[in-house]
Formats: structure tokens, sequence, C-alpha cells
């Protein structure tokens, strides 16, 4: 009876370590794909149409956004989007990247944006995926950089909490949080791996990889359509395109991953 027992126990013991072993193989698996990607990662086209876009005059003003602040000083791209979000004086609030590419538009090449707030302007093409080779195209000059979100101002220190509340609050349908998927180490859906984006590597592999092109879309995507696609999954009611719950929320994330290296554009699945 105890060796059969024992046998018992053994072969329990073997059939919860070969799916482990299995998962294992598998991230590795996907580990090694988009690094083979990431040489020839199709962002590289976005980057340029981004380039392109941020420097032809266009909107009812005719002119560039190369006059754009994001930050570091009107035109400066190097470094900018590392301390984004940030608080901008000129404002009186906090914006991130994509936010302030919106402000800038508006008020520097006179655009009626409104285009971007549309239902259905996260679906892909169409106006977003302009935005998306300009977001593209600035994270760039970050690229090997470390995020350094400055929260010692009292702005940026209360969309950080609002953002780390966001995390944690369970609602909808499924009664779901950003940290019912991403707070701990080990889980997965649909056998994909998923970062606990409050550990330090799994930041690292988190916000400070985006925006990325995604090869099961064809196309890059931003960290604003990202918190949309997590809502949308979620069935929560969709986020509003740069709203100040979705710029909290990333002001969280990003400052949880101070020090982290920026890989953007990279590669996903």
């Amino acid at each position: 009876m105890k060796k059969a027992l024992v046998a018992l126990t053994a072969i329990a013991a073997a059939s919860l370590v070969q799916p482990v072993l299995a998962q294992d193989a598998s991230d590795a698996g996907i580990a090694e794909y988009r690094a083979a990607l990431q040489d020839g990662n199709p962002a590289e086209l976005w980057e340029m149409k981004g380039e392109e876009l941020w420097k032809t005059k266009r909107g009812s003003k005719n002119v560039s956004l190369e006059t754009c602040d994001l930050g570091k000083g009107p035109g400066k791209l190097e470094g900018a989007y590392a301390e984004l979000p940030r608080y901008f004086a000129d404002v009186g609030k906090v914006m991130d990247l994509e936010a302030r590419l919106i402000h800038c538009m508006q008020t520097i090449q006179g655009w009626e944006t409104k285009q971007y707030f549309n239902k259905g302007a996260f679906k892909g093409s169409g106006p977003g995926s302009d935005m998306a080779a300009i977001a593209t195209f600035i994270s760039a000059q970050s690229n090997g950089m470390a995020f350094k979100i400055d929260t010692s101002h009292p702005a940026v220190k209360a969309a950080a909490k609002t953002g780390e509340e966001l995390f944690w609050r369970r609602s909808g349908p499924f009664d779901f949080s950003c940290a019912t998927c991403h707070a701990e180490d080990g889980k997965r859906i649909r056998l994909q791996g998923l970062p606990n984006l409050l550990s330090k590597e799994g930041a690292a592999s988190g916000v400070s990889t985006w925006p990325a092109y995604r090869v099961s879309q064809g196309q890059v995507r931003t960290l604003q359509h990202r918190m949309w696609d997590c809502y949308w999954q979620m069935r929560h009611p969709d986020v509003q395109y740069t709203s100040e719950a979705v710029t909290a929320l990333l002001t969280y994330m990003n400052a949880v991953g101070n020090g982290n290296e920026i890989k953007s554009p990279y590669i996903k699945r």
C-alpha cells in the first residue's frame, strides 16, 4: 500500500512538472522567435513614416511638428519619451506622449483632432496609424535609455497614485483589474506568459517595450492602444483616447518601471 502511494505521488508530481517544462520551452521558443524578428522588425517602417510625418508641414497652419515641446524643449526628442508622462506647465496637467502630440497637432498645426476620439479610433488603420507612426519615431529616440519618471511634482505624484488605484480596482462583469493578470509571477493566458508589472523583470518586458509591432495583427500598437485593449478584454466600457484615467495608469506603470531600459520599437506576438 505504501509503495503504491509513493508511486502515485511520483506520477502526480511528474504530471505537474511536464506542463511546466513545456511552458518553459514554449517561452524560450517565443523569445528566440522575437529575437530573430527583431533584426528585421517591420516597426522600422512605421518609424520612418513617423519621422516623415513629424517633419511634414500639415494642418490648417501648414507647419510641421518640429517645434513641439515634449518636455526637453521645442523639437528636442532625445530622451523625451524616457521622461513621459510628465507635468506640462503650459496646459497645467500631466500628459503622456500621445496626449502631448494631440495637443501639439491642435495648437501648432491647427488640426481638427476629433477623428482620434471617434468610436473605433483604436481599431488600427485610419487616423490611429499616423499617431502610431509618430509615437514610434519619437520613442525610438530614447531607445536604450532608462525610464526616469519624476514623481516629485505634486501633479505627477497624484496621477501615479490614481493610476495605482486603477491598477488594483476590480470592476466590470468579470470583476477584473489590471492586477488580476499583472501583479503575480507565473500567470498565463492562452498559453502566453503574462509579465508581473510590479517586478523589475516584468516591468522590463512591459511598458518599456512599447510601441511595438504585433505580429498577429500586422500593426504597430502604442501604450494607449494597449490600455484600451486590456480594458476591452476585461469587458469594461471603452476608455477614451488620451483620457486622464489612462494617463494616470501609464504614469504609475512607467514610474514602477523607472530604471528599466527602453526597447522601442519592440516586437510582440
